[in-house]
């Protein structure tokens, strides 16, 4: 046989680590900076204190989080913003001989 084999998931080596890009080490690490700060600043006197104080670490770690069929949950969202912010009524514009005319229209336009 002597046909091509494409890997399926030739953007991998694009990716640091075959997972992540660029912005998704950025966004992460920056949370995970401010956590680090909070927690040398703000004094620690109960449960929820420290659970606010890591906020921001656990909320960039769960969005660059890989899922499966997308890159990772920022992906996802930033497709259903793309999505609900966009026109959602699409006009046909395709090879019919119509066109989206009437009857009475096409005909004249043809002859």
């Amino acid at each position: 046989m002597n046909g091509y084999l494409i890997p399926a998931n030739t953007k991998k080596g694009m990716l640091i680590f075959g997972i992540f890009r660029t912005f998704d080490l950025i966004m992460f690490g920056i949370g995970v900076v401010i956590s680090i700060i909070l927690l040398a600043l703000v004094p620690i006197a109960d449960t929820i204190t420290v659970v606010l104080i890591l906020l921001p670490a656990l909320i960039t770690g769960f969005l660059v989080i890989p899922l499966p069929y997308y890159h990772n949950l920022l992906t996802i969202l930033g497709e259903l913003y793309e999505f609900m912010t966009n026109r959602q009524k699409y006009y046909w514009k395709g090879w019919c001989i119509r066109n989206g005319m009437d009857e009475k229209e096409s005909t004249t336009n043809i002859q």
